[in-house]
């Protein structure tokens, strides 16, 4: 569509102008103005719909068509110029030239001759509009992938000559699934954030790191929006989620970023704040806020805490199993009905339970934690029984790097096995009996890589090969490496590599 500024002093000039135009059956708006002040005022007020072409007669009252054009110039206002006029005088041409004009037409307006100008000049726009278009693109990825490289820790010289638009984002969020809910999401064009209209009025940028993480980087210069205003926004797109796919969303939302310097390292730090959703089940939104990391346990069943222990004692999560019995201890201070006897009983059992799991344990020293327990004369002394045990358990399962070492190559065998299918942090670490959060800190530990980068990493540089040394189609290359949505594939490996899939294969890029 073209917006276009008919300016003449005389209605029924205009209206023959508009005739013209309608007769050429172009997409138009139009607005009318009877002379040049009029339509520099229209054109400088905040109402004004952007103005695409501009005819204007040259001579009128108050304002002139060349003093209109002269003051548009000054205000760097940008448009097409068409002058039409009935005074056929060399230095109004040669005016309208230097002016920029893009013609100079002769009233009374000739047909083909107008039907010619407006044609020539919208073909004019719709080449400025492509070049436009596509060098927003062109700049967009640039930037996306730079701080697709600066989240990852990846190299960034020579990417960008400044990096000053980061100045303007002020806060993080990851986002995180258990699952590859990127991989098999299909939204088309559309971000998630999009699809869940929830961000209002917030300027952010959005970004897929890979198939279960994305991060948000919000835009608010004037620090006003508040950590509740987010949290809202954050539940209003897990409601979303959850309520279209069943999947359940984590997000981490980091304190203000006053230097922008620190959006890498900010990345670290919302890492380690999303481990607490493995020990917070109730939550799903993570802030540094203490409160936001007291895990909540409110009359639980003593059975159903005794299990999740036994079960966190198999997973070698110490972490979980401590959460777990301090709620069972918060429990027990809090109700005074329970018999000493009774408590005794219950914290025997979970020693036995103990000494189950640890290697070569000695039957004498079990005995004896068990007759200190049940002579202990007050709970806190109980509690300093079984603290003292978790201890030794955490001992036992650190000090076995053996043991670490064969679950990691386990872990990783079994994703160069099984890369083309779905990968998440819960299928792997109930595959070597460990919890999600441990073998993510173990994996770290042993490689030095995040999971699941590691897992993004492996399906890409095989990606790569098969590209390089196949004539696969992409598209198959894309369901072999486990990625079932072809788009999301080709979106990843340009993010990746810094070039699209088709590209890398016509260039026999070495990458």
């Amino acid at each position: 569509m073209y917006n276009i500024l008919i300016v003449d002093d005389e209605r029924i000039e205009r209206n023959g102008i508009i005739m013209l135009l309608k007769r050429l059956s172009i997409n138009a708006g139009i607005v009318e103005a009877a002379n040049g002040k009029e339509a520099y005022e229209y054109l400088c007020s905040d109402e004004a719909e952007h103005i695409d072409i501009l005819l204007t007669d040259v001579k009128m009252p108050f304002m002139d068509g060349i003093t209109l054009i002269k003051k548009l110039n000054e205000d760097n206002i940008k448009l097409k110029t068409i002058i039409f006029s009935g005074y056929n005088e060399f230095e109004y041409a040669k005016l309208a030239v230097k002016l920029g004009v893009k013609d100079y037409i002769l009233k009374p307006v000739d047909p083909v001759e107008f039907e010619n100008t407006i044609k020539k000049v919208c073909a004019e726009l719709d080449e400025e509009r492509i070049h436009t278009s596509n060098y927003n693109k062109q700049a967009d990825f640039v930037k996306q992938f730079y701080l697709y490289s600066l989240l990852n820790k990846a190299d960034t010289k020579g990417i960008l000559e400044n990096d000053d638009f980061l100045r303007s984002y002020n806060r993080l969020i990851l986002i995180e699934f258990n699952t590859d809910f990127f991989g098999k999401y299909d939204g088309g064009d559309a971000n998630i954030l999009t699809l869940a209209d929830c961000m209002g009025d917030i300027e952010y940028q959005y970004l897929n790191l890979n198939t279960q993480q994305s991060v948000i980087l919000i835009k608010d210069e004037a620090k006003a929006l508040s950590m509740d205003l987010l949290k809202n926004m954050l539940e209003k797109l897990h409601n979303y989620i959850f309520g279209k796919t069943g999947q359940f969303m984590y997000a981490a939302v980091s304190d203000i970023i006053d230097d922008y310097h620190r959006i890498s390292d900010m990345m670290d730090e919302l890492e380690n704040l999303m481990s607490n959703k493995f020990y917070q089940t109730n939550n799903y939104i993570f802030t540094n806020d203490i409160s936001d990391k007291m895990p909540v346990f409110v009359q639980i069943d003593d059975d159903v805490l005794m299990k999740q222990m036994k079960q966190d004692i198999k997973m070698k999560d110490v972490t979980f199993l401590r959460i777990h019995f301090d709620a069972l201890c918060k429990k027990y201070r809090s109700q005074s009905n329970f018999s000493h006897i009774y408590i005794k009983f219950v914290f025997s059992n979970l020693l036995k339970d103990f000494y189950d799991a640890l290697p070569g344990a000695n039957e004498d020293e079990f005995a004896s934690q068990i007759d200190k327990l049940y002579t202990s004369e007050d709970f806190n002394c109980i509690m300093d029984i079984v603290n003292h045990n978790i201890d030794i358990l955490e001992k036992s399962f650190i000090s076995n790097p053996l043991t670490m070492h064969r679950e990691i190559e386990t872990v990783k065998e079994y994703i160069h096995n099984h890369y083309s299918e779905e990968l998440g942090a819960q299928q792997l670490a109930d595959m070597v009996y460990l919890a999600p959060s441990y073998l993510s800190s173990l994996f770290k530990k042993e490689t030095g890589q995040n999971l699941s980068k590691y897992i993004k990493q492996y399906r890409m540089e095989k990606a790569k090969e098969l590209l390089t040394d196949t004539n696969m189609k992409i598209v198959n290359i894309s369901e072999k490496t486990g990625y079932p949505n072809v788009s999301y594939f080709c979106q990843s490996f340009r993010e990746y590599f810094g070039v699209s899939p088709q590209k890398f294969r016509d260039k026999g890029e070495v990458l």
